[in-house]
């Protein structure tokens, strides 16, 4: 199998290669819309550092340094997002988007395929610096409630180490 290619356009990543939708049916990275498969800015740094996909823009192919510079500039807590993501690839389990819920990913369980089966956990990602007030935390609380998912807060350290 040959490598994806994946387009930054904008602050989207959006790949129509063949090779995507294979990766999409193996192991759901990314998701179909209208024919193409987008990924989540934090899915598609995962999948440049483990050499599956190119990301290019313009002409050029962006390093995963590049790419994190860039990516900062559409959403500033992209390597806090990244950092979650990853760990919990790297442990099986499958970090969708829960930008509708307002949160930043929903976990499958591992081995659950997204569109068969129901997420298990909404989950927020934080710098460690940052302070989480008794309000915010009732209003993240109130959301995985509402969502009948378990609340997972994902708190990144200085070394970008995640505490669940």
């Amino acid at each position: 199998m040959t490598k994806p290619k994946a387009h930054l356009i904008g602050g989207t990543i959006i790949s129509n290669d063949s090779e995507a939708f294979s990766l999409f049916e193996k192991s759901r990275f990314g998701e179909k819309v209208s024919g193409k498969i987008h990924y989540m800015l934090s899915e598609a740094l995962y999948l440049i550092e483990k050499n599956k996909i190119s990301l290019i823009q313009g002409k050029k192919e962006l390093s995963f340094e590049q790419a994190i510079a860039k990516l900062k500039t559409k959403d500033k807590k992209v390597q806090t997002k990244y950092a979650v993501y990853k760990d919990l690839r790297d442990k099986g389990f499958v970090p969708k988007t829960a930008l509708k819920f307002g949160a930043d990913f929903r976990v499958y369980d591992k081995g659950d395929k997204p569109g068969d089966e129901h997420a298990r956990w909404i989950v927020f990602a934080d710098n460690e610096r940052n302070k989480l007030t008794w309000q915010d935390f009732s209003a993240k609380n109130r959301v995985a409630h509402s969502t009948k998912k378990k609340l997972l807060l994902a708190i990144v350290d200085e070394e970008f180490d995640v505490t669940y």
